[in-house]
């Protein structure tokens, strides 16, 4: 890396404009969106250069160009809980493994909505089929995780009130609401189903108002997240990124370091097992 007399670093030597492309469509997939002033500043070229690098990533279908810059290309986020269940269960159980090792017996804790916290619901009970002696106080608004903790040895589990989501199995409302007012937590899982530059989001705003009441209570936040959430943002905005400690993955790429160090947010790899 050069930098020059205004201050600006830039990469050292010629870029070629694929590398180029294949960078702006990485950065765009983590971020979510990018604009063409900072990708000219970042990578040393003049915005005519990216416009033509946008316009070819948009032909290509990886990244969709808008008059500023491009957005990221992702699917359309599925609702209901019993058809993410499925989505990359591997992943899944891995980064569960790699939030158990944030927890340490006698905490308090928050177990969230979602598929990726509901995986950390099983290995907790899974763990204490296999002799854990962890005491934990959680509290929950999830009816699967209440499921998976309810018997479980050494957890004491309560499950918040309010009106039934069935899309999450889950509980909102007034009355969750009000409810949290009694509680603050060491640590707080929280699902979400969009994590980009914008901040983590969800497809429903009363899930939404739960998860940043909670985020308010939690002393740390820990958000784990597969590779399909990253530069995806959904309907309802929950909070913005500097709102959160720790993010566990399965895939760390270079695109999505940089965004967490650029708000101080712990990144934990989670380590799959070979098959």
């Amino acid at each position: 890396m050069t930098t020059s007399s205004d201050g600006t670093t830039t990469p050292e030597g010629p870029v070629f404009a694929a590398e180029r492309q294949a960078r702006i469509a990485e950065l765009v997939s983590v971020r979510g969106r990018a604009r063409i002033g900072e990708l000219a500043e970042l990578f040393g070229v003049t915005e005519t250069t990216i416009r033509k690098d946008l316009t070819t990533l948009h032909e290509q279908g990886l990244v969709k160009r808008t008059h500023g810059g491009a957005l990221a290309l992702r699917p359309v986020v599925e609702r209901e809980f019993e058809r993410r269940v499925g989505s990359f269960p591997d992943e899944k159980r891995a980064i569960a493994a790699a939030c158990l090792r944030l927890i340490e017996t006698g905490d308090s804790i928050f177990l969230d909505t979602g598929t990726s916290v509901d995986a950390i619901a099983q290995a907790l009970a899974t763990a204490a089929d296999r002799g854990s002696r962890m005491r934990l106080a959680v509290v929950t608004t999830s009816l699967t995780v209440a499921q998976h903790l309810a018997s479980v040895n050494g957890i004491e589990c309560l499950l918040l009130g309010g009106y039934v989501r069935q899309a999450e199995d889950s509980v909102v409302g007034a009355l969750t609401l009000e409810n949290l007012q009694r509680f603050t937590f060491g640590t707080a899982f929280m699902g979400v189903s969009g994590f980009s530059e914008a901040g983590i989001s969800v497809g429903s705003l009363s899930e939404a108002a739960i998860k940043a009441a909670v985020i308010e209570r939690a002393r740390r936040v820990v958000v784990p997240i597969d590779h399909s959430k990253v530069g995806t943002t959904d309907h309802a905005l929950i909070c913005e990124l500097d709102a959160l400690d720790v993010v566990v993955t399965d895939d760390t790429t270079p695109g999505l370091r940089e965004l967490c160090e650029n708000v101080q947010i712990e990144l934990v790899a989670a380590q799959q097992r070979p098959v």
